[in-house]
Parts: structure tokens; C-alpha cells; sequence
């Protein structure tokens, strides 16, 4: 039987803006210890009087960076703990934590030849980040494809580091949705996920995938059922629902 998870006070050493409501905060640990990728880690606020509040947040680096993790935060309307995440934190005050957490939803980047099929909507794309990452500090070149369904152009989190992945490593695709506002000239999806989109996303790869689909809860249903739809097995598609936007 593996021990309760002990809290410890992480120290905030970098805050990265991501998009307008969306934050990358990189903790310190004092008492580190590797994760999987797509484990979270659990994180307290106590307030003066004792009142705490606790929440979920899925570790977006990679396994590899170690003595720190990286928590990718979206701020939500009337969020007690995001709101204080993002008006309250600043670099060099300390958070409670404890993890890593959790053992359905991770990746263990094996074998290489399987294929990655992962599916995002809104800031559920963060665990699948942590994947990304892992298999790109791995070394791996195993076929995997990114379908991340936003609402606008200003809400892709990790843009700029998804379209260098995807300009540097021919075996990777990004593909975006745009459900509300697509940008300019934009010659690519523009609607909410369907069966089309995930038959097209599948068939950039050479053989079934491995499904891992992050989201609200009805895209992930969505999905996991039009995966299903296409003959995929039940233990190839794990799902994990996440956050509020992106449908």
C-alpha cells in the first residue's frame, strides 16, 4: 500500500502569461519527485482564518525537468483559488502542494512505434502538453497527432511552442478547431469536433493510436464515442475531463 501524499511548500520561481486568461506558474520543490505524464498535482490555499480551498491541476512539464514542476492555470469566473493564483501570486511566495497524482491518465511514452492520437478542448490540453514534451525530451519519434479545439485564435495555449514542435518534427500534426472566431485567411477546421474531424486526425497516422481526449465533459464524450465509432478499442482511449472552455 503506497503512503498518503504529504503537502509541502513549493516556491513560485517563474509566472509565463500564456494567453490573456491563462498562466504558467514554475514551482520549486524541496522534496521532488518525478512524475508520469499527465499526472496533477493537488494545490491548497489557506486563508487567515483556516478557511482552505483545494484544487486539481494537471503538471504540464515534462517528466525530465526535475527539482521543479510546471502547472498551467486558466482563470475562472469567480475561481476563488485561480483568481488568487493570478492577482495574488507573485515570484517568491510559496504554495502548498502535494503529488504527483494519479495513474489512468499518463503516458509512458512506450513503445515508440505506437502511435499518439491526443484531443484537447480548451485548457485541457495541458496533460497532453506534458506529453508532448516528454516525448520530444525522450527522443521519441513515434507518429502523433494534436486535434485542440479553441474557441479564437488568442485562447491556443502553448501556440508558439506547438507550431515550432510541429515545423521541427515531420512526424508530428497539429491540427486546430476554431468553434467561435477562426483567424484570417484560416483554410482549416472552423466548427466543433465531429466524426469527420477524427476520422481525418486518425488517418495521419499508420496504424490505430493510443487516445488520451482532455476536456469538457461533452467534448470528451463526444469523442471517446466517435473514436469508438471507428472501431477502436475501449482500453486504447482514456479520457480525463477538464475545465471549463473549449467546446
Amino acid at each position: 500500500m503506497s503512503r498518503p501524499l504529504d503537502w509541502q511548500l513549493a516556491t513560485v520561481t517563474a509566472i509565463r502569461p500564456e494567453t490573456p486568461r491563462v498562466k504558467t506558474f514554475t514551482l520549486s520543490l524541496p522534496q521532488f519527485t518525478s512524475h508520469r505524464a499527465g499526472q496533477h498535482y493537488d494545490l491548497r490555499l489557506t486563508a487567515p482564518d483556516g478557511y482552505q480551498a483545494e484544487r486539481s491541476y494537471s503538471v504540464a512539464s515534462p517528466p525530465e525537468q526535475t527539482g521543479e514542476i510546471e502547472l498551467t492555470v486558466e482563470l475562472i469566473d469567480e475561481g476563488e483559488v485561480s483568481g488568487y493564483l493570478f492577482d495574488g501570486v507573485a515570484v517568491g511566495d510559496q504554495l502548498e502542494v502535494r503529488g504527483p497524482i494519479g495513474g489512468y491518465f499518463v503516458w509512458p511514452a512506450g513503445p515508440p512505434e505506437a502511435p499518439l492520437l491526443l484531443v484537447a478542448g480548451g485548457s485541457g490540453v495541458v496533460p497532453l502538453m506534458a506529453m508532448l514534451r516528454h516525448r520530444q525530451r525522450a527522443g521519441l519519434r513515434n507518429p502523433a497527432v494534436l486535434l485542440f479545439s479553441v474557441r479564437m485564435p488568442e485562447e491556443v495555449i502553448y501556440r508558439q511552442e506547438l507550431e515550432g514542435l510541429a515545423a521541427a518534427d515531420s512526424s508530428f500534426t497539429l491540427l486546430l478547431s476554431y468553434t467561435r472566431q477562426a483567424p484570417p485567411g484560416w483554410a482549416g477546421y472552423h466548427r466543433r469536433l465531429d466524426a469527420e474531424m477524427l476520422v481525418e486526425a486518425v488517418a495521419h497516422l499508420p496504424v490505430p493510436p493510443q487516445c488520451y481526449v482532455c476536456g469538457p465533459t461533452g467534448l470528451v464524450e463526444s469523442a471517446a464515442t466517435l473514436l469508438q465509432a471507428q472501431g477502436l478499442p475501449d482500453a486504447a482511449i482514456r479520457t480525463e475531463r477538464f475545465g471549463p472552455t473549449g467546446n
